[in-house]
């Protein structure tokens, strides 16, 4: 059972996008019961939304065209924000996430909107479907464990070989500047954004890849 959320909506220039967020005391107070549980119970990362979703966000409401009308497949999508707001371009959009209340989260997210072309499932980027394809793929704030970076880059180029456009919105880490030189080469538009909330402000670089 997921932590008790809030709708809240989300303005980025023209669109908005209503999500369900959990609150963050009962989220704490959930956790706590979960560990207690379960000590190995992983930290809830996915149910706050980071300054690197509301930049891709951002990056989507200012160029939509890149997403209009394709097939829009997201990645470790947490609270799933980006994915709600293609889902008002997109002609079909897969949300997804390894942990299964992020997906639940965001499948409410989805019925409150009565998005028709978006679905919500468990996907972890280390086994793949074999046929799973995209148009356009969305990962945002998926570069910040150096352990996987080189499991990252492999999905990565998986999807460039297959013909797919990525975008990728990240925060400016130091220990990330050699995973991010490698994806250079690719890179046929970047956009630096500046999120203002929640504070401290969040300089965030949205890259637009494609082989």
């Amino acid at each position: 059972m997921n932590p008790e959320a809030t709708l809240q909506t989300f303005q980025f220039d023209d669109y908005h996008v209503r999500a369900y967020v959990p609150d963050a005391l009962l989220l704490q107070q959930w956790f706590k019961a979960q560990q207690k549980a379960n000590p190995s119970f992983p930290s809830p990362y996915w149910a706050q939304v980071w300054p690197a979703a509301r930049a891709l966000c951002r990056f989507i409401a200012q160029q939509p065209h890149w997403i209009q009308h394709k097939k829009v497949l997201e990645l470790a999508a947490g609270l799933g924000l980006p994915s709600l707001l293609a889902a008002q371009f997109a002609s079909e959009v897969i949300s997804s996430d390894n942990i299964e209340e992020a997906v639940e989260s965001i499948q409410q997210s989805i019925e409150y909107n009565g998005f028709q072309n978006m679905q919500s499932c468990v996907l972890d980027w280390n086994a793949l479907p074999p046929g799973l394809t995209a148009d356009v793929l969305l990962v945002s704030d998926i570069n910040y464990e150096p352990a996987v970076f080189e499991t990252i880059y492999k999905v990565i180029e998986k999807f460039l070989n297959a013909g797919t456009v990525i975008m990728l919105s990240t925060p400016q880490r130091l220990m990330a500047k050699p995973f991010i030189e490698r994806l250079v080469p690719f890179c046929i538009l970047q956009k630096e954004i500046t999120v203002k909330e929640p504070l401290p402000e969040t300089i965030c670089t949205v890259m637009l890849l494609k082989k």
